[in-house]
């Protein structure tokens, strides 16, 4: 045997991997909202996403700018210890009586950052899980019919409901909500209450 086929120096291969793509949520709610998603992370493990909330991230502006930021940063950097080009940023936000609502959703389409947003409040997603609701009512009215809906549910006492029953009711509830966002564009433009584009977030977590 040859000495260059003897002493020829190993060379192994370098696996690369494409990062783990994730969905980075920032939304405003302390307890429905972060229930709500903590609970898709726990049933779509399957899907190549990761879903990390960001829980009380303040009113619209505030999300939106947090959010802005937060995408720009990972573009531009292309990746470091938190992000990778590869994630998707939304903010998660209602309308109930914030200012600013127009100018959130402004700056998240401008930084590319998507948009879930209810008007009037998130619990319209939730009722969409069990029938379609076309009323335009208070967000007060509305959560009061979620306690009709889930009898764990508990607006005085700022109590969530237990989120593990909503998930095998997702696609009924994506399908209610695009069909009465077109019911709110067919009566006029820009929408008016109830609606949601959360449906949107979530076949993103569901299909991506």
């Amino acid at each position: 045997m040859s000495e260059s086929r003897r002493f020829r120096p190993l060379r192994r291969k370098v696996e690369t991997k494409t990062p783990k793509p994730r969905i980075i949520i920032y939304t405003e709610g302390e307890k429905t909202e972060r229930d709500y998603f903590e609970e898709m992370r726990r049933t779509f493990r399957s899907v190549v996403v990761d879903v990390e909330i960001i829980g009380g991230a303040g009113v619209p502006l505030t999300i939106a700018n947090e959010a802005a930021l937060a995408a720009r940063t990972a573009r531009r950097q292309g990746r470091n210890q938190s992000y990778t080009r590869y994630d998707e940023f939304w903010a998660v936000f209602d309308r109930d009586e914030h200012p600013n609502v127009t100018e959130a959703i402004s700056k998240c389409r401008a930084a590319k950052v998507g948009v879930a947003f209810s008007d009037p409040c998130f619990e319209l997603w939730l009722i969409l899980h069990f029938q379609d609701f076309d009323r335009p009512d208070h967000r007060h009215d509305v959560q009061r019919h979620l306690e009709t809906l889930c009898r764990d549910y508990d607006r005085s006492k700022r109590k969530t409901t237990d989120c593990t029953k909503l998930m095998d009711l997702i696609v009924e509830a994506e399908q209610r909500a695009e069909r009465q966002l077109a019911r709110r564009k067919d009566e006029g433009t820009p929408p008016g209450p109830p609606f949601t584009t959360v449906y949107e977030l979530t076949r993103r977590i569901r299909v991506r």
